[in-house]
């Protein structure tokens, strides 16, 4: 039996529905259904057949597109939408929705351009649209984690590998490169189709993030790429004074060079950090989690979690009694997402804890007003405006309308 690794999830965080990946699998199902040589009627089969496949010898211009949603087998179709789920979803929530679409159509047509160049056989199937969401994935999340099912013979067994080594080595390299040569692939599986896919999600992805079409941040290829640049350039600067005889006058490591190596380093470290803290918040471990979190602070400050994992660590310390630390990491959350929907109910807690548990009257004044303006539950407007009151009557202020004014 050979040894299979199956990615089963990343550890990316979507923080909004994936619409048209999902879509993406539906429409392919239902091409299965319709045009599956057991299932479909000799009409569709033939239609199928004729018109939908990717003619290499003679492609027409519909057949780019078509013949991504064809599959051989049910195999076929359950390997390449698990491939698409797991790497899809967090890649339609980057680039939104129409460019996602866009992009997944376009990295089909140019892994059918790359098989029909080099092969004279019909192709068919999503693999190579699937292949360029894959490496997009890579280039915008290369520091994630993803979670692979390893069974060979009885050992089953689930590991956690960075995304570089499971799809660069192993998808990428192995599949589609090394084990054809050596084991002898199968003639039906495309992978110069394949190979194409992979070419096209990983440039494109970098191009879209070089202009900016793609939002940016500091844990992108692009970024992993400059700062992997600089150290390089710092070390090389060491090591041509280190070389340098004793006496010899030498260009000393320029100060900004120097700043943005430790920069870099720091941004490394924040990045593992947060790495830990969602692994931790997505097995459940809050109390973990936020003694990362404390770390995290401690190495910077102004570092602000996802929207519910912010929320999280805030509550977790709450939980506990630790309301210097609830307080700062919900303050942190308003400050952040001040448009969330959760925002006038954390202020309201906010200067509860303010008020009751750190007798801090002119915060728990601040976030209170703001709560109780923009709170719209009855329930909560009144017992925001009970709070107030006290505040206002502590600190020697006029009370609040109202709650119901």
């Amino acid at each position: 039996m050979p040894l299979i690794a199956i990615p089963i999830r990343t550890e990316t965080v979507t923080r909004r529905t994936p619409s048209v990946n999902i879509f993406l699998i539906a429409l392919n199902l239902l091409a299965f259904l319709l045009f599956d040589p057991q299932l479909a009627t000799d009409t569709l089969w033939g239609f199928r057949q004729r018109h939908l496949h990717l003619v290499s010898e003679q492609p027409a211009f519909h057949q780019f597109f078509t013949y991504q949603f064809l599959h051989a087998d049910v195999m076929h179709l359950l390997g390449n939408m698990l491939f698409l789920w797991v790497f899809g979803n967090s890649v339609n929530a980057k680039m939104g929705h129409g460019p996602y679409l866009l992009f997944y159509l376009a990295g089909g047509v140019f892994a059918g351009w790359g098989h029909a160049m080099l092969h004279a056989n019909p192709l068919a199937g999503g693999s190579g649209a699937v292949a360029a969401v894959t490496t997009a994935y890579l280039a915008l999340f290369p520091r994630s984690h993803v979670t692979v099912l390893v069974w060979f013979f009885l050992f089953i067994h689930f590991f956690e590998i960075p995304a570089m080594i499971i799809i660069g080595l192993k998808i990428i390299v192995w599949d589609n490169v090394i084990a054809p040569s050596l084991l002898g692939g199968s003639e039906r599986i495309a992978h110069h189709a394949h190979l194409a896919g992979y070419l096209f999600g990983f440039v494109g992805a970098m191009m879209m993030l070089l202009v900016r079409a793609l939002p940016r941040d500091q844990f992108d290829m692009l970024a992993l790429w400059k700062r992997w640049h600089r150290r390089r350039e710092m070390a090389a600067v060491l090591a041509e004074a280190q070389a340098a005889p004793y006496g010899t006058m030498v260009r000393s490591a320029p100060e900004d060079l120097k700043l943005r190596a430790e920069q870099d380093r720091a941004v490394d470290e924040i990045a593992d950090i947060r790495a830990r803290i969602d692994a931790e918040l997505d097995q459940d471990h809050a109390g973990a989690a936020a003694s990362l979190y404390e770390q995290l602070l401690a190495t910077n400050p102004a570092q602000c979690l996802s929207e519910q994992h912010q929320l999280d660590v805030a509550r977790e310390f709450y939980r506990t009694g630790r309301f210097p630390q609830a307080a700062a990491a919900f303050d942190r959350f308003v400050c952040c997402y001040p448009a969330s929907d959760e925002a006038g109910n954390v202020r309201l807690l906010l200067g509860i804890i303010y008020a009751r548990d750190l007798r801090q009257y002119e915060d728990a004044d601040r976030h209170l007003t703001q709560s109780f303006d923009s709170l719209r539950d009855a329930s909560r407007r009144d017992q925001c405006y009970q709070w107030l009151k006290g505040v206002r009557d502590a600190l020697g202020r006029p009370a609040p309308e109202a709650a119901g004014g």
